[in-house]
Parts: C-alpha cells; sequence; structure tokens
C-alpha cells in the first residue's frame, strides 16, 4: 500500500493526497513537519528535511510534483496523464510553473494566515496580492480555450495549481476579474476529493 508521509496542511502534501484519491490508489498517510516534527526514520528517508514523501513498494520518493508524475504514469487513467508527449508537455508546464506562482503568493499567505494582525505587513500583503494576481491572469489566458490545464478532461497538470487556486481565492487580499481561472476553480470544487482534501481550512 502507498505511505504518504507528511501534514494536510501542507499546500504540497495535499497535491498529493488528492491526486492519489483521484487515481483510486489506496494509501495510508502520516503527519509529518510543522508542530508534528520529524523523526530520524523519516530523515533517514527524506534528508531534506521537507514533506511530502511516499513509500510505495521498494520505491521512496520525495519532490511534490515528482510524486505526481509517478502516480499518474503508474495509476492514472489516460486522460489524465496523456500518452501523446506533446500534449503531456504542455499540461506539465503548468506543474512547474506553480513554484512561481507559490513564491508569488507567499508573503500574503503568511502574513495573512500565520502572523496575528498586529504584526501583518500590508504593502507586503498588496505586493504579494498584486503579482499572484499578474501571474493568474496568464493562467486564466490559458483557461480561456480549454476546460482543464491537462486539456479536455482533469489529470495531473491540474493539481498544483488546483491547490493553489483554493488559497488564492480563500485569501482576504485584492483579485483581478479572472473568469476562466475562476470557473476552474469552480469545477475543481465540484470534485469530491478535492473538497475533503484541499477545502480546509487554512493554516
Amino acid at each position: 500500500m502507498l505511505t504518504i508521509w507528511g501534514r494536510l496542511n501542507s499546500h504540497n502534501v495535499k497535491k498529493v493526497v488528492w491526486f492519489a484519491q483521484e487515481v483510486g490508489v489506496p494509501f495510508v498517510r502520516h503527519d509529518v513537519g510543522g508542530e508534528f516534527g520529524m523523526s530520524d526514520a523519516y530523515l533517514a528517508l527524506n534528508p531534506n528535511a521537507l514533506i511530502p514523501t511516499i513509500e510505495d513498494g521498494q520505491l521512496v520518493l520525495w519532490e511534490s510534483n515528482a510524486i505526481l508524475r509517478y502516480l499518474a504514469a503508474r495509476y492514472a487513467p489516460a486522460g489524465m496523464w496523456p500518452a501523446d508527449a506533446a500534449a503531456r508537455a504542455r499540461g506539465d508546464r503548468w506543474m512547474d510553473w506553480q513554484f512561481s506562482f507559490a513564491d508569488a503568493q507567499r508573503d500574503a499567505f503568511l502574513h495573512l494566515v500565520r502572523r496575528p494582525p498586529e504584526t501583518r505587513d500590508g504593502n507586503a500583503i498588496a505586493v504579494s496580492a498584486r503579482k499572484a494576481g499578474e501571474l493568474m491572469g496568464i493562467l486564466d489566458d490559458a483557461l480561456a480555450g480549454q476546460p482543464w490545464l491537462t486539456g479536455e478532461e482533469f489529470g495531473a497538470a491540474d493539481v498544483p495549481m488546483g491547490v493553489y487556486a483554493h488559497t488564492f481565492f480563500t485569501l482576504d487580499m485584492e483579485r483581478p476579474e479572472l473568469p476562466h481561472v475562476r470557473g476552474w476553480y469552480d469545477r475543481l470544487r465540484e470534485r469530491p476529493a478535492y473538497a475533503e482534501t484541499v477545502m480546509i481550512p487554512l493554516t
């Protein structure tokens, strides 16, 4: 059985847990990181002292998007991980683009979620919100011509930014009008695994 190591309030852990549910692979998850700490046994699996990590049989794998690609290649139906290399790459690029978005949104998240109101920096929040909104504009353009980042069907490429989209639309910050991203987010919200795993309180 697949084992997932990592606390669920981590964006990167949410990606893996959500997608494991989508592809229907049974798994167990253990809380690691943050308030749960990291044991020597865990650090032996992942010397980077980060989450998540998975074990699948003899395979030990870390880096969330590498895990998503592995799960897609091994367990997902064809539509979630296109066999055509070009089609797969067009979706796959959004998986790594997500790291640029995460950098842009980080200050807004940290100040609005993990700092008490009296210590928040309003300017840092505004700058972060503007940068995140500008990047979401790029995603909005991409979604103008297709329902999913994977293409015509939901797939692995939708997962990384799908997790961050919930944060983007939940944070109390300024956002531009993004009709295509909003429609995509609404479609994600209809997926039971997304609602259960991603749409939890931000902490």
